[in-house]
């Protein structure tokens, strides 16, 4: 539950929608069902360039493409990119930051030690570089993020781990002959898991905009596919003619983000107050 502002409602409504149409743009897809109003990626230098209209919402690119379908269909990439780098991420990084915090010793040191190397880096500069080296391809760019997404969760992990680490409830299972592992699984993971998910609420604005940037270098889907990232590094030269081509994604980029950030914001707020 969210604490129920305005904003963390407006958050919620807005990353409803973005999930719902990533995944009914998807399914219909698969079953040959066009969801846009017009096909994402049939050209028409008829109406190249034109404006916003009844017609065409979000106005045409400088290739007669509806932009408003452009966006929509975009949409599961986003959703498929931020929510497989997240999930990925907390799973791994909660493993190993428990069991890190909780065991100590050389893979602790070993944890530390290599996230500290992560984050001394640009996280975007490290995705761009392990993007580059695999090549172009949204899977592609989802193994790139996931190799250095990992880590702030393993460090709030550890950090969480030994938090409880020493709680009455903790030595109990150890008097009672649990074993690590299971204490691991039925009674730190499901301590941390609230922070945990409030981060990653937060978290995934930040993927979708480190995607974004990633795919505005040409690193992630090829044309004439669409993408957010790529329709604005397509169309930045239209900026003064056709201002709407670069603009539209780039406001539907911040809306999206935003709403993930408000959203965590009432997570959070929701479970101080408790």
């Amino acid at each position: 539950m969210f604490k129920k502002t305005p904003e963390s409602i407006v958050g919620f409504l807005v990353v409803v929608l973005f999930v719902l149409t990533g995944i009914i743009v998807t399914i219909l897809d698969l079953l040959g069902i066009r969801v846009t109003p017009y096909n994402p990626i049939q050209q028409d230098v008829g109406v190249a360039l034109s404006g916003p209209s009844w017609d065409h919402l979000f106005g045409c690119d400088f290739l007669g493409r509806d932009v408003f379908s452009r966006v929509i269909a975009s949409v599961p990439n986003d959703v498929a990119v931020s929510f497989s780098v997240v999930f990925v991420a907390i799973i791994v990084g909660a493993l190993l930051g428990s069991l890190a915090g909780f065991k100590g010793g050389l893979l602790d040191e070993l944890l530390m030690r290599f996230t500290d190397v992560i984050f001394s880096l640009p996280v975007l500069v490290i995705a761009m570089v392990i993007a580059v080296a695999l090549g172009p391809g949204l899977t592609h760019m989802m193994i790139a993020m996931i190799v250095i997404w990992w880590p702030p969760y393993a460090r709030m992990a550890r950090g969480e781990s030994l938090r409880v680490a020493h709680q009455n409830f903790i030595e109990a299972a150890r008097f009672a002959g649990q074993r690590t592992i299971g204490i691991l699984f039925k009674h730190v993971l499901p301590n941390i898991s609230i922070t945990m998910l409030v981060y990653a609420t937060l978290d995934v604005g930040t993927v979708i905009l480190v995607y974004a940037g990633l795919s505005y270098l040409g690193l992630s889907v090829r044309p004439p596919l669409p993408d957010l990232g790529e329709m604005i590094s397509n169309s930045q030269d239209y900026l003064i003619t056709a201002p709407w081509l670069p603009i539209i994604p780039g406001i539907v980029i911040a809306v999206i983000v935003i709403g993930f950030s408000v959203l965590g914001d009432g997570i959070r707020d929701a479970l101080e107050a408790r």
